[in-house]
């Protein structure tokens, strides 16, 4: 396992914000891939640390408008055969969830704008929402849900969506909400959208992202936080298989059974 953290980026205004300030502040390496411009996935993963994929506008099941969600479903597959760490936020979720063989349906009702999601009993326990309170607002735009895949943990939930946040594994997580945005990401996205929002009240969720604007930032580093400490865990993991099984060291010990062989001769 390497040092790497891949971010994968579906389109050009949904970066990486809070999580990657916070990986450059902390001085992880990370690499972009970017695939609305071409950009090819790794051959192999011997450099990855760890994976993020952001969100997006189209659906999973768009391959044919979008071919880079064929190889992105086989990528993310390699991904947790190699159980390297992963965080999908919002359409990156919603690829974990396919990649598991699990659904992606239309949601009961789209959510945009600043929700309150809880953690449920398993996500109060989790390493990845260690130090963040039960209730959380954070910031939705999404039509489409996931459904948790079989044996996959559910960690968090809303009234409007019920599947928020899951984990499959020990370190694979998908969120619905974003947890990664800044205020300039924010007015962005709402301005962008403002004509085509009915029903959305552009102002009022600009004037809430001002509002909450520490409170935010403190908990998508909080989480940007934790998701290295899940990435360090399995590196220290994998140095444990790697010096025990994979690569055996010549005893300087001999075992009682092979002592009893040299007897017995």
């Amino acid at each position: 396992m390497g040092e790497r953290v891949y971010i994968v980026k579906h389109v050009e205004d949904e970066g990486p914000g809070l999580l990657s300030d916070h990986f450059g502040d902390v001085g992880r390496e990370t690499a972009l891939i970017e695939l609305y411009r071409g950009d090819p996935f790794p051959e192999d993963l011997d450099s990855a640390a760890g994976i993020v994929v952001l969100g997006g506008p189209m659906n999973v099941y768009e391959e044919e408008k979008y071919p880079f969600l064929k190889a992105e479903d086989t990528f993310i597959r390699m991904v947790l055969r190699k159980e390297i760490p992963f965080l999908g936020i919002c359409l990156g979720a919603q690829l974990l969830a396919k990649a598991c063989n699990a659904g992606v349906v239309k949601a009961p009702k789209a959510e945009v704008g600043w929700h309150e999601v809880r953690l449920t009993r398993d996500g109060r326990r989790d390493a990845l929402f260690t130090g963040l309170p039960t209730t959380v607002t954070v910031f939705q735009w999404h039509e489409d849900a996931f459904v948790i895949p079989e044996g996959g943990v559910l960690l968090a939930t809303s009234e409007l969506c019920r599947n928020q946040a899951f984990r499959v594994g020990s370190s694979a997580y998908g969120l619905q909400f974003h947890g990664e945005v800044t205020p300039t990401m924010v007015r962005g996205w709402m301005e962008k959208a403002a004509d085509g929002l009915p029903g959305i009240d552009v102002k009022q969720i600009n004037l809430e992202s001002e509002r909450l604007r520490d409170a935010y930032r403190s908990r998508g580093v909080t989480l940007a936080t934790n998701f290295l400490r899940v990435i360090e865990s399995a590196q220290r993991v994998r140095r444990v298989v790697d010096l025990f099984v994979e690569t055996p060291r010549k005893r300087s010990v001999e075992l009682w059974w092979s002592l009893e062989k040299k007897m017995l001769l």
